[in-house]
């Protein structure tokens, strides 16, 4: 297998990212040469970018991936847009900005994402096109580093990579924000720190779901992991989190700080079925909401461009509006399209959504009939642009973010660095804050840089100002835009200070056949004396202290366990503490008569046992003594 016409050069590229000069193709005679090209806002194209790593980690010296981005969008086509792309999507290839489209037609490319193989003697081997290409480009590399073993060139490329060149914060590419007015709590999807920040609504960090690793696992809030999170919903009890590149929901629990998965496998789906959540694939969950207080989870699947819903009782996940095409065609729900919807909302009876890729705002109309997708601006695949007035005529430009308030609804105007406010009476659209160009301005000049998130409590407009690494907050009485300073001592303190307590005087519960399992729960039953009970109004408490082989321990917070009838029940947390060997865990609870006369009794247990892995509930029946 090889090439037999010479690959075209990389000349007429506007600037190179990730490397100090740019690169020739005689530099890389000798490698294996994948010339991705891709355009940022593209969701196909980000699901490329996990197939090129694990390519690069596989091939790491015969094979140079070549990025190669040719825009869409005008946004995308400036370099500093670029860099921050690279930095959100983590690449670490060299980029070339192929702003006007030279290297794009010297390779005949027709569509995003396009991949075109060079061989070690610089002759072009063939194409392909579409994601979902993995095995074949596997295939194609390895037989070309069989052919040309004894004359690659394993020297590795110069790489100047621009994650080097970014000081550390506390944000790094919010995606969304939520502010939920009666908890007075913001969650932010922190979604390069991989994690949810908690705050106050002044800034006042408060808790922190996510160890900050890459990956899908379950747990305390120290050690669950999540894959760039982006939208999020309050369900009443806990908040849920679309996982994105985990392609999952999670449940994060406030009570016991923990995370769960309640959707999908964390493997992206090739297909549009739905089934039971827990064992359907899921493609790219971008965004969450619900209607009012009904149960079921909506949710903008940027992936097959579609939007689903998630019935948490019957957990069961399904597609609910858009065929699957990549375009904009309204109707009934099953036979619409839609493109890359990335944020949505509801006025508690209708849905609404920003369609990105169509760089449209459109909504659902569950009042007519099964329900009609509409569309209030927007036209087509590459109709965008920047202008306000009559919904008619109004251009947005790839918006990602979706508010609704008092009759009106807030867009995040991403690529155009703007907040609009539409108007679905009026049918117009006019600009709320931002000057269409990316910076930080504030107070009466705000500047943001591709905001992604829409959030609001009482009067404020929270904004997740995804380049910026922000959480900016528009006054919707005074106009004026501040950045919310976000402090997170207060939270480093409560980690790195916490006390094992235990009340005077506890009982002790050795376990000797029932080991407590790492990943596990523990139901506690408690048999109280006669003519007494638990008092659920006084919640109990719990707390672990977990250690290991070394004599290293960790300390969790105090959290609320579920509690039903005469049960206390609550998973097990282990922390970040390696290879943990035996755990304490501190249960605090209150009892008193059942006709509630008299003395109410506060009890303590100290439960001590062995660790294993493991995810068994482990079962624990005890007898208060009177």
């Amino acid at each position: 297998m090889s090439g037999k016409i010479d690959a075209p050069d990389l000349s007429g590229g506007v600037s190179w990212l990730n490397v100090n000069q740019p690169l020739t193709l005689a530099q890389l005679r000798g490698k294996v040469v994948l010339l991705d090209f891709w355009t940022f806002c593209c969701i196909n194209c980000i699901h490329v970018i996990p197939d090129l790593k694990r390519l690069e980690r596989k091939y790491p010296r015969e094979l140079a991936v070549i990025g190669v981005h040719s825009a869409k969008f005008v946004n995308e086509k400036d370099t500093e847009n670029i860099r921050n792309a690279i930095l959100r999507y983590e690449i670490e290839h060299p980029v070339i900005n192929d702003a006007d489209f030279v290297i794009w037609r010297k390779y005949g490319a027709q569509g995003w994402p396009h991949l075109a193989v060079i061989d070690p003697d610089g002759k072009v081997v063939g194409s392909l096109s579409g994601e979902g290409n993995y095995e074949i480009l596997d295939y194609i590399i390895g037989a070309l580093i069989n052919k040309f073993e004894g004359r690659l060139n394993p020297e590795p490329i110069p790489l100047l990579l621009e994650k080097e060149k970014e000081p550390p914060a506390v944000l790094a590419f919010p995606g969304k924000v939520l502010a939920e007015g009666n908890l007075q709590r913001l969650f932010i999807s922190d979604s390069n720190h991989n994690r949810i920040v908690i705050s106050d609504f002044d800034g006042n960090i408060t808790d922190i779901a996510g160890s900050g690793a890459i990956g899908l696992k379950d747990g305390a809030f120290a050690e669950a992991e999540f894959n760039h999170p982006q939208g999020m919903v309050w369900d009443g009890e806990a908040l849920l989190v679309a996982d994105t590149e985990n392609h999952a929901l999670r449940r994060v629990d406030l009570k016991t700080k923990t995370v769960t998965t309640i959707a999908g496998i964390g493997q992206q789906s090739r297909t549009r079925n739905g089934g039971p959540a827990r064992t359907t694939a899921l493609n790219s969950p971008w965004d969450l909401t619900r209607i009012g207080n009904n149960k079921i989870i909506y949710i903008a699947m940027a992936g097959p461009h579609q939007l689903w819903k998630y019935d948490p009782e019957k957990e069961i996940v399904e597609p609910y509006a858009g065929s699957g095409r990549e375009d904009i065609i309204d109707g009934p729900l099953k036979s619409s399209a839609l493109a890359q919807p990335s944020g949505i909302c509801s006025d508690g009876v209708n849905l609404y959504f920003a369609d990105s890729e169509v760089s449209a705002l459109r909504w659902v109309d569950r009042e007519k009939g099964n329900g009609q997708v509409k569309t209030y601006i927007g036209t087509g695949l590459f109709d965008f642009g920047d202008r306000d007035g009559d919904f008619d005529q109004a251009l947005l430009q790839h918006p990602l973010g979706v508010a609704y308030h008092d009759g009106k609804i807030y867009v995040a105007d991403s690529y155009n660095h703007k907040i609009k406010v539409a108007d679905p009476v009026e049918r117009t659209i006019t600009t709320l804050a931002g000057n269409g160009k990316a910076g930080i301005g504030m107070i009466d000049a705000p500047q943001f840089d591709e905001p992604a998130g829409l959030s609001i409590a009482g009067d404020n407009i929270y904004v997740a100002d995804t380049n910026n690494h922000a959480i900016r907050v528009i006054n919707l009485i005074t106009k004026k835009t501040t950045t919310l300073h976000l402090d997170i001592s207060s939270w480093h303190m409560q980690q790195t200070h916490n006390v094992f307590e235990i009340y005077d005087h506890p009982e002790t519960i050795i376990l000797d056949q029932d080991i407590v399992a790492a990943e596990g729960r523990v139901e506690l039953t408690l048999d109280f004396p006669e003519k007494h009970h638990l008092n659920t109004l006084a919640e109990p408490i719990v707390q672990m202290r977990v250690k290991n082989v070394d004599g290293q321990e960790w300390i969790s917070d105090k959290f609320n366990p579920d509690v039903t009838q005469n049960a206390i029940t609550f998973p097990i947390q282990s922390g970040s503490i390696g290879n943990p060997q035996s755990i304490e865990i501190a249960v605090t609870f209150f009892y008193c008569g059942t006709d509630n006369q008299g003395q109410c009794k506060i009890a303590s247990l100290v439960i001590e046992s062995p660790f294993v892995h493991g995810n068994d509930t482990t079962k624990i029946n005890y007898s208060i003594r009177s």
